[in-house]
């Protein structure tokens, strides 16, 4: 066991684990995060998705050790303000069948809107082809992050 410090959501957090631990773990067991959710643990599907230093990245394969002194953002942490734009238009389009997989595909929208602020369906498509919905709600989900742009209006 190693002690590390993970900076979540703008806060400094101490952990006990071993380097090798899964961020997903340290989130989700240790730091009580549940938002982030665990889906394959084998960055297939998604559903673990955070932003590391502003990225989408799988949280299942990322191990503490390798963090050093990036910052992490969670579901929990996307927006001190209430709703982000993007959680916004997920609930205006009802994008949302089973639920899972949307902290990870809300994680991935907003990591693509922060880099390209008006995306289009290919750019969607190729983005958030790393998160699985196993409902098919996938022309929600691009209608959604069209909402979250600008290019439809509320």
């Amino acid at each position: 066991m190693a002690g590390f410090t993970l900076n979540v959501n703008g806060r400094d957090h101490i952990v006990e684990v071993p380097p090798e631990m899964p961020l997903l773990w340290a989130l989700r067991d240790v730091l009580g995060l549940t938002g982030t959710k665990y889906g394959c643990g084998m960055q297939q599907c998604g559903a673990c998705t955070v932003h590391i230093d502003g990225e989408a990245r799988t949280s299942c394969r990322t191990s503490v050790g390798s963090i050093g002194n990036s910052k992490i953002t969670t579901i929990e942490g996307i927006s001190s303000e209430g709703l982000h734009a993007v959680q916004a238009a997920w609930i205006a389009e009802d994008v949302p069948q089973c639920g899972y997989c949307q902290t990870g595909q809300i994680m991935a929208a907003a990591g693509l809107l922060a880099k390209n602020p008006n995306p289009t369906d290919d750019d969607i498509d190729r983005e958030m082809a790393r998160n699985i919905c196993r409902c098919g709600t996938y022309d929600r989900i691009r209608r959604a992050i069209h909402r979250a742009s600008g290019s439809i209006e509320p």
